[in-house]
């Protein structure tokens, strides 16, 4: 499966020189969440306008292959939410991420 995580471009890049990913989310960590927020396909837009419309920096956008993943990784329900989350409960190995892109939200195009 695929599933997708926004960060910051820096992020990302130390990200890349360290081997492993443990951003949880804007301004948080792994080790204080406990597992890294991620999304499906048709939940990055929500994600970016409900946590990172106000981010000023460049965004990536990852994309995950979860057959990839040295950390076990799950769906999980949100509530409020339609369609499950899928959370990372360790660090994401950078090997797993096979896709990166500039991320620029549909409404600044």
């Amino acid at each position: 499966m695929r599933i997708f995580h926004l960060t910051a471009e820096q992020a990302w890049r130390d990200a890349e020189a360290a081997g492993t990913y443990t951003v949880s989310t804007l301004g948080l960590d792994l080790a204080d969440v406990g597992f890294i927020h991620c999304s499906q396909a048709e939940q990055v837009s929500g994600v970016h306008q409900r946590f990172y419309a106000d981010v000023s920096e460049p965004l990536v956008l990852l994309t995950i292959d979860t057959d990839l993943l040295t950390s076990p990784w799950q769906l999980d329900r949100v509530e409020g939410q339609s369609l499950p989350f899928p959370h990372v409960y360790g660090p994401i190995n950078t090997t797993a991420v096979v896709r990166t892109e500039p991320f620029r939200s549909s409404a600044s195009t």
